[in-house]
């Protein structure tokens, strides 16, 4: 299988930040209880940003040193579009003034999974562009289905987006990807004449166990198919929904913190844009290196989960 070549990354997230503590003033809470159970301290909440804003910034910020002319597919995986058509894709591909060229524009909708599984969809629709890129874009602004009196659940999530370009290239690439439907895990209902309840409801202690399998399975499933061993990968990038998974996780692979990277103590769960903001926040540190192989592993409502394969290029 042809890999990916990662040509560059954006991430953005709003200005406005909404800790703990601000959140001990809206709801029975504390920075003890959230921290103790969830590992988020901050988490930013979009305010006049809409969420083709926030993938916008993002994308602009990963293309500005790329051939914007040889973009001829984006993807942006996300749950929480601000129409339902238009899609977020287009719109952004509006914004950014390519509407002058051939591009295929959509979005995916696999949730928290969506950025992994459009790394998969866009790894193969480029066997068929020649040499073209792949603007592959994650967005949610969440805070528009979130009830702020639901504390199990308003703790959690936060507004962002991250982005990559990436194009065919000689590096490994592997990817898996599961799912089975279910309902009343996590959900968040359409809007219709019969039901203007539109807020996210999660049953936090479902969604907890099936994190905790499925995050090694889908690792294992990507070695298995590359022969590698955990040892040989340099970063796994888990979605970035709660501590207490992700260390559950590296401690019954035996494995270090150190290889599992987290910025959720930031910007708390994402869905969609939490693994390309965590990739964008690497990459501007310096982080990644030429070579460096990276599993990003994602898990969430549908039930969907599944992971990536990439070398850093």
């Amino acid at each position: 299988m042809s890999g990916l070549k990662i040509l560059s990354t954006g991430y953005y997230a709003p200005q406005k930040v909404l800790d703990n503590f601000d959140l001990e003033k809206v709801v029975e809470t504390s920075d003890e209880w959230i921290v103790s159970r969830t590992g988020i301290k901050r988490r930013h909440i979009a305010e006049n940003e809409s969420c083709v804003e926030l993938g916008y910034q993002a994308a602009l910020k990963a293309v500005e040193k790329i051939d914007k002319s040889k973009i001829g597919l984006i993807i942006c995986a996300t749950m929480t579009p601000d129409y339902f058509t238009p899609s977020t894709a287009c719109l952004i591909q509006e914004r950014l003034g390519l509407n002058d060229q051939e591009v295929m524009c959509f979005d995916l909708n696999a949730a928290c999974s969506g950025f992994v599984y459009a790394l998969t969809v866009a790894q193969a629709l480029l066997q068929n562009m020649e040499d073209k890129y792949a603007l592959v874009i994650g967005s949610e602004e969440i805070s528009k289905i979130m009830d702020f009196k639901d504390r199990n659940t308003c703790v959690l999530f936060g507004d962002g987006a991250g982005a990559l370009v990436v194009g065919n290239g000689d590096g490994i690439f592997a990817s898996y990807s599961n799912s089975a439907g279910n309902l009343e895990a996590l959900k968040a209902p359409a809007i219709s004449k019969s039901n203007q309840d539109h807020y996210l409801t999660m049953a936090g202690q479902e969604v907890f166990k099936f994190a905790i399998k499925v995050i090694p399975e889908s690792i294992n499933a990507i070695l298995e198919k590359t022969n590698l061993t955990l040892d040989e990968i340099d970063y796994v990038v888990c979605h970035q929904a709660n501590y207490r998974i992700i260390k559950n996780v590296y401690k019954k692979m035996k494995s270090s913190e150190d290889k599992f990277y987290m910025n959720l103590q930031e910007y708390g769960n994402t869905s969609a844009a939490s693994i390309p903001l965590a990739l964008g926040e690497m990459n501007e540190k310096g982080m990644l290196r030429p070579g460096d192989k990276i599993i990003c592993v994602g898990f969430g409502g549908g039930l969907t989960w599944g992971a990536t394969l990439m070398e850093w290029s």
